[in-house]
């Protein structure tokens, strides 16, 4: 069979995207989701999305990684679907039900509220969440927290000066994550401002994480490092976090559909 896909991205966090809504696609097997991410051999891209029928929402909204995994949460991928969608919109995902709405050239997403709690990251046994008594080599006392996906947070004076690339993935699969982690290394410039970089489990490290950007934002803000609206700079670019008095993360930022295609399911299956 052919099918139809749109490539888009949020701040360079690029995702290939199917429709399931109007008619079934085959079952999305690990094996799939490698090859069609696959940047050499297939389409190419940080996420697939599928989007699917929703018995609770508007849509239920599927995100598979480059490793094949199936993860909660994406928010960047979020306001791409709001963009696609065209309207106030709500989303089913592993991570909860999201509502969004798109806006000039991107949308604002309510990412829902931030858990803490060590068994809802989850952590393999207790410990306080806010600085957690860990490190590896020169990162130390994270903070933890779950925004429909599992993030650690390492504030440092320059997240740059970081080798993401080698001690990500040392993190991301240390047995104190059961579900593995994201790590987030941010350096807080100012009151309203935050640096960041990402390195996004199962998918390495990428040019935005919608996530990443919430998760540190209230890790900032509960250690009293910024206000409660702050503007997070990736190195895809600016995303505006607000973490309301209703406990609730809003997201706003840019997404782009960048073209549409086809391809034949039989040569990726």
């Amino acid at each position: 069979m052919r099918a139809a896909f749109t490539k888009m991205h949020g701040l360079g966090n690029d995702f290939v995207v199917l429709d399931a809504r109007a008619a079934d696609l085959p079952v999305i097997t690990t094996g799939f989701a490698r090859a069609i991410t696959d940047r050499r051999t297939g389409i190419g891209c940080d996420q697939l999305i599928v989007l699917e029928p929703s018995d609770t929402a508007d849509l239920r909204m599927r995100i598979f990684n480059p490793d094949g995994g199936e993860v909660g949460a994406c928010g960047n991928a979020t306001r791409a679907v709001a963009l696609l969608h065209g309207s106030a919109v709500q989303i089913e995902t592993g991570g909860g039900i999201l509502n969004a709405r798109p806006g000039d050239g991107g949308a604002t997403v309510d990412m829902g509220q931030p858990r803490f709690d060590w068994d809802a990251i989850p952590l393999a046994y207790p410990m306080d969440t806010l600085a957690m008594p860990v490190g590896w080599e020169a990162l130390d006392n994270p903070t933890a927290v779950n925004v429909g996906n599992p993030h650690a947070v390492f504030f440092i004076p320059d997240c740059d000066a970081v080798d993401l690339a080698q001690i990500g993935p040392v993190i991301e699969q240390d047995p104190l994550f059961p579900e593995r982690v994201n790590v987030n290394v941010a350096t807080v410039t100012d009151r309203d401002h935050i640096r960041l970089r990402v390195w996004e489990r199962g998918a390495g490290i990428t040019r935005a994480c919608g996530t990443g950007a919430c998760a540190t934002a209230v890790a900032a803000m509960r250690r009293n490092l910024t206000d409660r609206e702050v503007t997070v700079t990736l190195p895809g670019g600016d995303l505006q976090i607000v973490w309301g008095e209703d406990n609730r993360i809003r997201m706003t930022g840019p997404a782009t559909e960048a073209y549409r295609g086809s391809f034949e399911w039989d040569d990726f299956a």
